[in-house]
Parts: C-alpha cells; structure tokens; sequence
C-alpha cells in the first residue's frame, strides 16, 4: 500500500464524513453543560479503547509478550493516551489538556496523512494499520471538539503546562530505555522520519515556537473582540 493510494483516501473520507457529522450533532444537541460533559467523555472513552487496541496489536505483532512493551513510546501513541485520561478523569480546561492538546492535533494530522506505517503492509484491514489510523484520527477529532465546546481555554497563562509536560515524557522515555533497555523513546536518538535530523532536539524548539505563535495569535484575537 501506498500513502495516498485509494484505500487511504477512502479511509481519509470516511473518517471526514463521519467526523463532521458528529461534531456537527454534538454542536447542535450538546447545548447544557451535562450534555457536553457527556459527549466529551464518551469521545474520551472511545479514543482510550482505540489506543489500547493500538497497544495491544503492535504487541501481539512484535511476539513479544512482555508486560511493559504495552507502553506507549512515541508522542502520538503517548498522547492519545494522555488526552483520553485526561478527559476522562480531569476537570474542564484542566492543565494536562494544556500541554497535551497540540501535540496531539499536530500528531494527529501529520500521521493520518502520511502514515509511515502504512507500506509495511498489503491490506489496509490489518489490524496494526487500522487501530493506528484510528487513534490518530480520533485525537484529531478530540481536539477538535475541545475546543467547539470550550472544554479547554488556550491561554498563555498556562505556558508552563506546555514545559512541565513535556519535560515529563522525556523523563518517561529515558526510564524506559534505562529500565526496560528500550532502544529509543520519543525520537531522542532516532529521527521521527528516516534520513533527516528530526529527533526530539530539533522538533523541541520548532515545536515551542510554533505553540508560541498560536497563543499569541489567540490572545491577540480574544484581546480585539473585548476591545470592540
């Protein structure tokens, strides 16, 4: 299979359909407080199930049955896991969806589109691609929906949510690599894409930059309309 080849745009149609269609009735429908409340968590609970799909098939693929290779070691599988938790657990606009919720929508959007799992395989219903896909998409759709009902307030004030996590999954990455003698963990050795120098220390400042210009752009808006 192909990036783009038609079972990927089929896919990619699928879940756009569907995804606007959802949050479409959720914009519509969810107007109380516990109405949202009830379709963010749901949307949380559903992202949880497909992560641990994920989890569970890469390691079934792999044979290796040890209990700690069900830990997530890359950013996209971390975060869909962080994201469902900290929906389903936390509060509206808690600080762990501060951190989590760009990583994950850039995550999620850069994986959909350009899948580099998917030319390891011939058919588009195995089940390493399809949970793969899935985690992925619906962190897009998390996100997304987060911020349609105002669950989460994107404010520089909470710059330090953005350190603070991140610091927190290198941590976790170099336990596992001295713990369980990983070979890597979020990109710290090796690049996110083959022949280019994109580790963790060269994504870090692009990424802190980027989140900079959006809370700025934010907060320029939100400052213009309490202005007018």
């Amino acid at each position: 299979m192909k990036t783009f080849g038609w079972e990927h745009i089929v896919y990619l149609s699928i879940w756009l359909t569907v995804s606007v269609l959802v949050l479409v009735l959720v914009k519509k429908f969810a107007k109380t407080e516990k109405a949202q409340k009830i379709a963010v968590k749901t949307m949380g609970g559903v992202l949880l199930l497909s992560i641990l799909a994920s989890r569970i098939t890469q390691t079934l693929i792999w044979g290796d049955f040890t209990w700690y290779n069900f830990f997530p070691t890359t950013f996209c599988g971390m975060s869909s896991l962080v994201l469902a938790l900290a929906v389903l657990l936390g509060k509206k606009d808690n600080n762990v969806l501060h951190f989590v919720w760009l990583i994950a929508l850039v995550g999620g959007i850069a994986t959909s589109l350009y899948p580099d799992f998917l030319e390891r395989h011939t058919s588009f219903f195995h089940p390493d691609v399809i949970t793969s896909f899935l985690h992925h998409s619906l962190s897009i759709d998390m996100v997304v929906m987060l911020l349609m009902l105002k669950q989460i307030n994107i404010t520089y004030k909470k710059w330090y949510c953005t350190l603070f996590g991140f610091c927190s999954y290198l941590t976790y990455g170099a336990f596992l690599m001295s713990t369980f003698k990983f070979n890597d963990a979020f990109c710290m050795f090796t690049p996110i894409l083959s022949g280019t120098p994109f580790t963790v220390w060269v994504m870090a400042p692009i990424y802190i930059a980027v989140y900079a210009i959006i809370v700025l752009v934010i907060e320029l808006v939100r400052r213009r309309k309490l202005k007018n």
